[in-house]
């Protein structure tokens, strides 16, 4: 089988999106198909590309998949207006470059924009296509304040984009719901594949010479936040707590490890001695500075209730650490971090709750070990990667073989084990 997948987000990138697509096309060339990825230079969650890549194309093969790379508009500063630039800039170019005549054409959204564009492409050349939807693009416009007539338009692009594919895949069973209520998608025609762990294991040890290397001190409690630093993450919420434990002489010390465009706001918001910024990690590095924290902490925008489930979870289920959640009640993220039993949840519009939460983890190491082990079973049981690649897999073997194909495809090499 032939598979093309059209996604702004690739590897290296190192958070977000990024290292599920690139998950998914290794798992698949391993399972002997033959992958094409189109995809934008490297450039998350920094917001600037990547050192190295030059030029309007960036040709390479990773790990056996065949990667082109188009360079985008990319703005230093993310509004609105400018993300949807990008999105527009890289569907044209991505519609204009090379498919490699795929069988069947995998369509990552977010980017929703760039995705609608692409689609028509496939459509004309009666190619199967199946949408992977990582965010519900409309929810998160009307949740993050955009305004309900922004929500509206752009809730009916992404209602008729979705209908139009031949499948949809969605990463949890709440967006399964979501959109067959709210965007009149046919729950048949919608699969759920949960996103998995995708970080290296062997690397998650507690460290204290790693500990030591980014200055933190035997009896810091270390609670540490990794990834994107945006408007949806709410990040102002860690912020106000660091300074009440300041405030207070806790041993609480949080660790805001990654990039993003709200970064600069937040460093000038509240230096004091208990706030750490770290710049994004290499793989290795990363998962040890996740291993050798006390405490993981995601923490969301107040009404953020459907929009998405935070990548960073299935990182944080493998370390063994509990995980606070600052988020509402009633969220995606809030139903996840119950079902592993991973550790509180806190009102995000109170940061001293979340500061108290962190320092009474601390005085219960047995309650915080297990949530820590609840949370590695559950990753075991229900987010491995062979699973939800198979899964993947057998769902493109049969788009390929009820679409216009233009090779013979074999159901032995479409879902068999890496």
């Amino acid at each position: 089988m032939r598979v093309t997948i059209v996604g702004l987000n690739y590897a290296p990138e190192p958070t977000g999106i990024a290292p599920y697509t690139a998950g998914l096309a290794e798992g698949l060339v391993a399972r002997g198909h033959a992958v094409h990825v189109v995809t934008a230079y490297p450039h998350y969650p920094q917001w600037e590309i990547a050192a190295g890549y030059t030029g309007r194309t960036h040709e390479e093969e990773l790990d056996g998949v065949s990667v082109l790379r188009v360079k985008p508009y990319v703005p230093r500063k993310l509004t609105s207006l400018k993300r949807l630039l990008m999105e527009l800039h890289f569907g044209i170019r991505a519609v204009f470059s090379p498919w490699e005549a795929p069988d069947v054409v995998i369509l990552v959204t977010p980017a929703l924009f760039a995705t609608r564009i692409v689609a028509l492409r496939a459509r004309l050349a009666r190619t199967p296509t199946c949408v992977w939807v990582q965010d519900i693009y409309s929810l998160g416009i009307a949740e993050t304040g955009a305004g309900s007539r922004a929500a509206r338009a752009v809730a009916l692009i992404e209602r008729s984009t979705l209908r139009a594919a031949t499948r949809v895949v969605v990463i949890h069973d709440r967006f399964r719901r979501y959109l067959s209520a709210n965007l009149g998608v046919e729950q048949s025609a919608v699969d759920v594949v949960r996103n998995w762990s995708h970080i290296d294991t062997d690397a998650l040890r507690h460290d204290a010479t790693i500990r030591a290397r980014f200055g933190w001190e035997p009896d810091d409690i270390i609670v540490l936040h990794a990834g994107n630093m945006g408007a949806k993450q709410g990040l102002l919420n860690v912020v106000r707590a660091s300074q009440l434990a300041d405030e207070r002489g806790s041993r609480v010390r949080f660790v805001l490890l990654g990039d993003g465009n709200m970064r600069e706001a937040l460093e000038a918001e509240g230096p004091n001695s208990r706030l750490q910024f770290l710049d994004p990690l290499p793989d290795g590095a990363f998962e040890a500075a996740l291993a050798s924290a006390d405490i993981l902490l995601v923490n969301e925008l107040p009404g953020l209730t459907e929009m998405s489930v935070p990548s960073k979870l299935t990182s944080y289920f493998a370390t063994g650490l509990p995980v606070i959640g600052s988020v509402d009640e009633d969220s995606t993220t809030a139903e996840e971090l119950r079902s592993a039993g991973a550790g509180p949840i806190v009102d995000p519009t109170r940061p001293i709750d979340l500061l108290l939460a962190a320092e009474d983890l601390a005085a219960d190491p047995e309650r915080a070990a297990r949530h820590g082990r609840s949370a590695q079973e559950y990753r075991v049981e229900m987010l491995t990667a062979d699973s939800s690649i198979s899964s993947f897999a057998a769902i493109l073997f049969e788009l390929a073989a009820s679409g216009h194909s233009t090779t013979t495809v074999e159901y032995s090499t479409a879902i068999g084990p890496a």
